[in-house]
């Protein structure tokens, strides 16, 4: 089997990308609007293959082939230090960045991260709104869980919503 080559959307400073490498893929296009984040970023991979611009000025045909698109899109309108405005939140539509891209490259796979506070936010309708959206529109299997770094010996109690999903709905995920 080939390499994974993944994209690493609302990159931060590298976290997701981190993981992804560490499994043996290659990154090969990151985007991150935040500048602070991107010159810490830039200094954790040094290879420099980080777009620093607002994902909505950018079109999915600029960017290159992936197996896997990989996603930690703005969480604060959904965290318990946020507003919890959702959809009324520029930061809260980048969502529909990422199910633009996914459209238009059809990669096989997406790991979206995000705060647990999603998925109950708005008593759980945004949460099956990006459910729906992922399996009905775009045809991906979608599977969720919500889990504490702790659990995986890291020094902090931080729990993340993560969401996979594969193209070819047989593909059995746990």
């Amino acid at each position: 089997m080939s390499q994974i080559k993944f994209i690493d959307l609302f990159a931060g400073i590298g976290g997701i990308r981190l993981g992804f490498e560490r499994a043996g893929a290659k990154c090969i296009w990151s985007n991150e609007y935040n500048k602070s984040c991107a010159v810490t970023y830039n200094a954790n991979f040094g290879d420099n293959d980080l777009v620093v611009e607002d994902i909505n000025k950018i079109q999915s045909s600029n960017i290159p082939e992936f197996n896997v698109l990989c996603g930690g899109f703005p969480c604060q309108p959904f965290s318990q230090a946020g507003f919890k405005k959702w959809f009324s939140e520029t930061r809260g539509t980048l969502f529909f960045d990422i199910v633009r891209i996914i459209k238009e490259k059809k990669p096989k796979a997406f790991f979206l991260e995000n705060v647990r506070g999603l998925y109950a936010h708005d008593e759980g309708k945004t949460f099956a709104t990006i459910k729906r959206i992922i399996e009905e529109e775009l045809g991906y299997s979608f599977h969720s869980k919500i889990v504490k770094a702790s659990v995986f010996g890291m020094p902090q109690h931080r729990p993340r919503l993560f969401m996979v999903g594969f193209r070819d709905n047989t593909i059995p995920f746990e």
